[in-house]
């Protein structure tokens, strides 16, 4: 015959049997709750322990520690696990500050080579110098270990976030400068006059792509096999014939790229730049100019040629290290990734023929580039 248990009968109130009879059929609930439902509505309806045992399946000392949890402080007490007080912490905060403090700096800053800390190094270091530092229970720290201590302060050193250092003191009367150049181009056409406007302008956006390089091949490429190879197939190894400049201005009314191809892009390549824009343009207009301040812009021979045409253009510059202004850059981007994208050659002569040929090419069916939200920029 089962032993009867001497404890005493636990007394359910009619919210606490339907939680633990709801409990003990759930099928989303921690295990250990459902079991210990199930153990603590056994007991309430007075089944002897070993009866308990069997239709549960755990041990009799897990029971008693239930069911003792039941009768001490309810039978919610008896679902929940017993609260253990923790040991001291064997890394104190003065040691995870050490810590966290090593991760906001560079590893160059400590004779390493890396710019960035990884996880691995950042631990290999704390454990070599934190006897030194006077944090000796770090000398075994893994990086699970400095990992959790990163995390508390959500660090991480092996991350790098951009942003935009706005280096150039007048940058925000630069941009509205030119945001209002964008929206005067949106609403007014090419040209047009009115009696606050007597002389058409035409606007144009102006910058140098430098480095296209003329890339050649070792070996033909391979072109694709139907049923066999999907795409070209290409040689690894490549020839490096030289690098050219594309100097573009973009007209902002229609789309039209008007560009040269040189081997450098200095003053005198953009001298020639501007005598080609002086001589596609209407004679009686003036050529507003988008762009920043390269030194071939503001040159001494440029001024030179400028002031030998008064009145015919108009500098708006771009606040410095703000490129992202200029729109010109969204026509080389389409270069990019159109026909400069895998382009091979064989010289820089053959480059600078695709590269006006991919132009003329875009200038076929030319897409204005615009501006918006100018509501937002310009607030």
């Amino acid at each position: 015959m089962a032993r009867k248990t001497l404890r005493a009968p636990l007394a359910l109130s009619d919210e606490n049997r339907k939680l633990l009879t709801e409990l003990s059929g759930s099928m989303t609930a921690p295990a250990r709750e459902v079991v210990r439902a199930k153990v603590l509505l056994h007991y309430a309806n007075g089944t002897e322990i070993s009866s308990i045992k069997r239709h549960v399946g755990i041990s009799r000392p897990a029971i008693y520690k239930c069911i003792d949890k039941a009768l001490a402080a309810g039978a919610q007490a008896g679902l929940k696990d017993t609260y253990h007080s923790p040991k001291e912490p064997e890394i104190l905060d003065d040691a995870k500050a050490w810590v966290v403090n090593l991760a906001c700096t560079k590893p160059k800053d400590h004779g390493l080579a890396s710019e960035l800390w990884t996880l691995s190094a950042l631990a290999r270091y704390v454990a070599k110098h934190a006897a030194e530092a006077g944090f000796p229970r770090l000398t075994s720290a893994v990086k699970a270990t400095v990992w959790r201590i990163l995390n508390e302060q959500d660090i991480k050193p092996h991350r790098i976030r951009y942003y935009l250092e706005k280096r150039d003191p007048e940058f925000e009367q630069k941009m509205r400068e030119v945001l209002m150049v964008y929206q005067d181009v949106s609403l007014f056409p090419a040209g047009a006059t009115n009696d606050n406007r007597p002389t058409p302008i035409y606007t144009v956006s102006v910058d140098e792509k430098p480095g296209v390089q003329a890339i050649g091949l070792t070996a033909p490429d391979l072109p694709p096999v139907p049923g066999k190879e999907s795409s070209v197939a290409r040689d690894y190894e490549y020839v490096r014939h030289g690098t050219l400049s594309i100097i573009a201005a973009l007209d902002l009314h229609t789309g039209e790229i008007i560009a040269n191809v040189e081997p450098r892009h200095r003053s005198c390549e953009f001298i020639d730049l501007l005598k080609r824009l002086d001589s596609h343009y209407p004679t009686e207009a003036i050529i507003r100019v988008v762009l920043d301040n390269h030194s071939a812009h503001i040159s001494k021979e440029t001024m030179k040629y400028l002031a030998t045409r008064p009145g015919r253009f108009e500098y708006v510059h771009t606040p410095k290290h703000g490129s992202w202004l200029n729109l010109v850059e969204c026509a080389f981007s389409k270069m990019a990734r159109s026909f400069l994208r895998h382009i091979r050659v064989t010289s820089k002569e053959e480059l600078k023929e695709r590269i006006l040929k991919g132009i003329a090419e875009i200038n076929e069916a030319p897409v204005p580039f615009r501006w918006k939200k100018f509501d937002l920029e310009l607030a």
